[in-house]
């Protein structure tokens, strides 16, 4: 620039990462260790997740909080309507905004393990993400994502049930959606497809899944109602014992759909981490995403 100014400059699609509440000290150190080694690749905003009824709600805000204090990230806290009451809600909303978060990603939440199959309101809280978006936005002029499923939520009777529940979030204050992880580029277009022709014009926003650890992926699958494809069962068979190979093999398969996903036309992805850089870190470096530079 004439005046010696420099400007940052974001090479590659935009990204965005989302991270979980550490357990333990060694599970911590791993976190922040992440954090610190993705932060240079300037990432657009940083979701950390809320356990199913509220589990993890003290965690979380302790991560909020550090990310806020120590980092020059923009987090997005994680917030869910299971098992409290929509005044408990409104702290907690309320405690974001005093921590200095002006982005929530606002979803539903699953019942907490033991509980049962299936989602029942609170009494006097929040019937779903809809309307804890019109809460959030009540509170605070904060952005809030949504989630999206481009295989069907596994409790919707139909299509056309999950994308009106889409386009409530949206009227009641969402401009973003997250989908659920998948493995199938031509999944996530004809779910835009179906999207954009019911009038809803928000960015869709991939979510990438980084789980090397097959087994895992398979439960977290059947739980939200992903389809694995049969050439990755093919891909992992008789890799239980070699995460070394899995772990290449996995950053393989997610380049390989980010690529089908970027050549088409998608600028901006969402990726799962589970808090380990490394897949992260290779995925982004063959989209072309590197640390910003400072250009003259």
């Amino acid at each position: 620039m004439p005046d010696g100014r420099t400007l940052p400059v974001r090479p590659g699609p935009a990204i965005s990462f989302e991270f979980f509440p550490p357990k333990s000290e060694a599970m911590e150190e791993r976190l922040w260790d992440s954090i610190s080694r993705l932060a240079p690749l300037d990432p657009l905003y940083v979701s950390v997740t809320y356990g199913a009824g509220g589990s993890t709600r003290d965690r979380t805000h302790r991560t909020v909080r550090r990310i806020v204090e120590e980092t020059a990230l923009k987090p997005a806290a994680h917030l869910t309507c299971v098992d409290a009451r929509c005044e408990e809600v409104d702290d907690v909303i309320r405690d974001y905004w005093a921590a200095g978060v002006r982005h929530i990603v606002a979803l539903r939440g699953d019942p907490p393990s033991g509980v049962g199959d299936r989602y029942e309101p609170c009494e006097g809280g929040y019937a779903n993400a809809a309307e804890l978006t019109a809460g959030i936005r009540k509170l605070g002029d904060f952005e809030v994502s949504v989630g999206c499923y481009p295989e069907k939520h596994p409790e919707s009777a139909s299509f056309d049930h999950d994308i009106d529940l889409l386009k409530a979030k949206i009227d009641n204050g969402a401009t973003r959606a997250i989908t659920q992880f998948f493995f199938d580029a031509d999944v996530y277009f004809r779910y835009v497809d179906r999207v954009r022709k019911a009038g809803i014009d928000i960015p869709i926003v991939p979510g990438i899944m980084m789980q090397a650890n097959f087994e895992g992926l398979v439960r977290m699958a059947g739980l939200c109602g992903a389809t694995i494809p049969a050439r990755l069962f093919d891909l992992f068979d008789g890799l239980e014992s070699d995460p070394g190979t899995r772990e290449l093999l996995t950053a393989n398969v997610v380049a390989d759909l980010c690529h089908d996903l970027s050549d088409n036309g998608v600028d901006q992805f969402h990726f799962y981490t589970l808090n380990r850089a490394e897949l992260a870190l290779a995925t982004c470096r063959l989209l072309g995403v590197r640390p910003v530079e400072m250009a003259a």
